[in-house]
């Protein structure tokens, strides 16, 4: 007669154990995955600020000064007002289409000859946006008078205030290279700041800024207390979240959330403990939020500091 044999099992202490093991790994395995996750993430960001780089150094050769930060706003022909620095790079980035899209219709004429109603501020372009942003590349479309507004996470410096003048791409700015006296590898040319929540600043193609000049829109300054208090005043409600900090926390570079309004007011990034820059030379440079004190210097172009950063 055949004999017969028990079925070997697993116990439920074995599997609980079992699970513990599994549980472990992953909470070891969890974190490296992040961080090359986020990596790949920044090195895809720097090769965002550097393809900027190349179109701006490409612009200069070509006309002998780099773009303006931002266009005045005009009602007069060819209407190129409100333009920011990135439309003007567009040829100049491989996105020649897109640039002939909107020359074609600011020399069209019309009635919806606005900066706004231009079909190229609707194109979203993944250079634009940092990859680190997990709200991928969006769009405002809360106004139907106008096309909806692709947005950026880069914006131009404009120098320490609005009005200074003394940065590199600011209103009607027309630099030469040779003007940056502090030195190109020394001053900012581009830096990271998300769109805020309400996708209102941050309009890549045309933008129009907290002052009429573009500012916390396409280009930021360092060290204006002005513009953090415009934030702080305006967009503390909902959907916002109220400011958690005072004006002068909320300049320069400072840790943000794109849920906290005031936070639209300074540069700051996804990356973990600082924001990635693009300099005068083309390179790029994280900095760290330790490194706050250093940012005005270093968005001067002419103003002899001399600015380390950590």
């Amino acid at each position: 007669m055949g004999t017969h044999r028990r079925a070997s099992a697993f116990t439920l202490i074995e599997l609980l154990v079992v699970i513990a093991i599994i549980a472990i790994l992953i909470g070891l395995l969890l974190p490296a995955v992040q961080k090359v996750r986020e990596a790949a993430a920044r090195t895809t960001c720097i090769n965002n600020l550097k393809q900027h780089g190349l179109g701006l150094h490409n612009y200069h050769d070509a006309n002998g000064v780099l773009p303006m930060g931002y266009s005045q706003y005009t009602s007069a022909a060819p209407y190129e007002g409100a333009w920011s620095w990135m439309a003007f790079i567009l040829p100049y980035i491989e996105q020649g289409n897109v640039w002939n899209m909107a020359k074609t219709f600011a020399t069209g004429g019309g009635t919806n000859w606005y900066a706004w109603y231009n079909p190229a501020c609707a194109v979203q372009q993944k250079m634009f946006t940092c990859p680190s942003d997990s709200r991928g590349p969006q769009q405002f479309t809360a106004d139907p008078g106008i096309k909806a507004q692709s947005l950026t996470g880069y914006l131009g410096n404009a120098g320490t205030t609005s009005t200074s003048m003394d940065g590199v791409l600011f209103y009607n700015s027309k630099i030469k290279l040779v003007g940056i006296t502090d030195g190109t590898s020394n001053t900012l040319l581009v830096g990271e700041r998300p769109p805020n929540s309400n996708l209102e600043f941050g309009w890549y193609f045309a933008a129009y800024g907290y002052d009429g000049r573009g500012t916390g829109d396409c280009v930021m300054s360092s060290n204006d207390l002005a513009i953090a208090d415009y934030f702080i005043t305006n967009y503390s409600a909902s959907p916002n979240l109220p400011c958690n900090g005072t004006n002068a926390q909320k300049i320069g570079l400072q840790p943000g959330n794109p849920n906290v309004g005031c936070d639209a007011a300074h540069y700051w990034s996804f990356h973990t403990g600082g924001s990635l820059f693009l300099m005068g030379d083309g390179s790029c440079r994280f900095v760290r939020y330790s490194s706050n004190s250093v940012i005005p210097a270093m968005s001067t172009r002419a103003g002899g500091e001399v600015a380390n950063t950590d």
